[in-house]
């Protein structure tokens, strides 16, 4: 049995064709498989059974720090002096939330409630429960900006009440106390003769409303009819639109539930979502890109416009009655407490806002906030939300409680709520995101590598046989004259 070298070649450099073409067009379908993939998988279905958990019950480490701005002269600030406040903390609280009552509709919508509990952390945090502060006691101080509007006598009536309650301009209790409540005479008077004018029916703390709670009824799309929509708010509360502000635009609820945005993400992608504690909708602009464990990530923070007042941007006049830029007004949803929220330290606020307190110094690496987004699924890596709560105070005459304060935007807290993927998540997402497309790129690429290196030899070979076999046939043809019927071993094909 023989060969026949020039068909053996020949089949190499049919077969080489095969693998480029087949690799070729893997690395043209590549991409469209693999987007196919991102979109069966980020799709809210209880068959993504790894997407629909993350979804479902957020998995992944989540905790909350608080950070205390405890008051070094309250004498001082009755008689008129500029505040000095002293950074305490953090106080680091487990932060675990998850999903009930889901319910999903024949329009590619599904609902829930997101319920929230909180537990300390003494291990990750700088004191304990027990450590005394000092701040300003917003029932009074906060009251005497609200009902400055009333006449010199129902005021003085008013700060007769309380001393009768014991009520002071400055609060002195435990962490504990004044994160999750403490029993006041005032509270549970306001509470029995006025429902309804304190956010809490029980004790009275800054995060009482927060523990054990829900963030409402959030109707968002699941992705089946539009990927682009997945994770956006259809309703809140069964509202689409809110009643807070002044202008149609910034009653807007826009965005997603601030959890998970939809995929295939760009440099010119926004990340819009809805907060309800901050009653509004808030929208962080793409900052920077990188890797986080070498998973490529979008980073996206604050823009400077983000709580700017109507003067310096107009788009947000709607949230006005506005102070310095830097500040939000939140009275319109916290019973028209003067309650404002800002940046921690005044960052990227006014700088006259420094100036009335002395114990501030922002910087973006600690006060500045951020959510780091792999771009191709929308899936939050890396989030710190970090916000500060401050309350605008003064001297009003008649409540004697306010001495001589100055006016002044008093910061009383910050907190940081703070998540990122880790553990047996972060590697099936590694393996899933990161390894098998490089894998499949790899081969892609080494297909036609070796499909363009099988047709170069072969077709090489080829040639050089194929001249080799035409030279010895001229040489056979002469001897053939001198010699007939002699046989040139040239002319037979090697045996088997």
């Amino acid at each position: 049995m023989t060969i026949d070298k020039a068909k053996v070649a020949l089949g190499f450099i049919v077969a080489g064709a095969l693998t480029l073409v087949f690799g070729g067009i893997s690395v043209l379908m590549g991409p469209t498989v693999m987007t196919d993939q991102v979109i069966k998988n980020t799709v809210i279905d209880p068959k993504n059974e790894m997407s629909y958990t993350m979804w479902r019950d957020v998995p992944v480490p989540f905790f909350m720090s608080v950070y205390f701005f405890h008051v070094l002269n309250p004498k001082e600030i009755l008689a008129g002096e500029k505040p000095m406040v002293e950074q305490r903390g953090p106080y680091v609280y487990r932060k675990r939330i998850q999903k009930d009552n889901i319910t999903f509709h024949p329009n590619s919508t599904v609902s829930y409630k997101e319920y929230r509990s909180y537990y300390f952390e003494p291990s990750m945090s700088v004191g304990n429960e027990s450590d005394v502060l000092t701040i300003p006691n917003m029932l009074v101080l906060g009251a005497a900006v609200m009902l400055e509007s009333l006449s010199v006598p129902v005021r003085m009536i008013i700060s007769m009440a309380f001393k009768t309650f014991d009520e002071g301009p400055f609060l002195t209790k435990t962490v504990g106390e004044l994160m999750w409540g403490y029993d006041s005479k005032l509270v549970n008077f306001l509470n029995k003769y006025l429902p309804g004018m304190l956010p809490s029916s029980g004790k009275f703390g800054l995060f009482s409303e927060f523990n054990n709670s829900d963030t409402g009824l959030f109707t968002i799309h699941t992705g089946k009819d539009d990927i682009r929509n997945v994770h956006k708010v259809v309703s809140w509360n069964g509202l689409t639109e809110l009643s807070y502000w002044r202008t149609p635009q910034c009653n807007m609820i826009n965005g997603t539930a601030g959890q998970m945005w939809p995929p295939f993400m760009t440099e010119e992608s926004t990340l819009p979502f809805y907060s309800p504690d901050a009653c509004r909708s808030l929208e962080l602009v793409y900052q920077r890109s990188g890797k986080m464990k070498g998973i490529p990530l979008y980073r996206f923070v604050a823009p400077k416009t983000l709580f700017a007042n109507g003067t310096d941007y107009s788009p947000n006049e709607g949230f006005c009655p506005c102070r310095q830029s830097g500040l939000l007004n939140v009275s319109s949803c916290r019973q028209n407490s003067p309650v404002f929220i800002s940046h921690p330290h005044f960052f990227n606020a006014d700088p006259v806002l420094l100036d009335y307190v002395h114990g501030l110094s922002p910087n973006e690496e600690d006060h500045g906030l951020f959510i780091d987004i792999h771009p191709l699924t929308g899936v939050p890596l890396n989030v710190s939300i970090r916000l500060q709560l401050n309350l605008y105070m003064k001297r009003v005459r008649g409540i004697t409680e306010t001495g001589k304060i100055s006016e002044v935007v008093m910061p009383m807290l910050w907190f940081e709520e703070r998540g990122y993927i880790d553990g047996p998540i972060l590697n099936t997402f590694h393996t899933n995101l990161v390894v098998l497309p490089a894998v499949m790129e790899y081969m892609q690429y080494g297909m036609i590598a070796l499909g363009l290196a099988t047709i170069i030899i072969a077709a090489f070979v080829r040639y050089r046989f194929k001249r080799h076999k035409c030279g010895g046939g001229a040489t056979s043809k002469g001897e053939a004259s001198a010699s007939a019927g002699e046989k040139d071993p040239l002319l037979q094909d090697d045996v088997d």
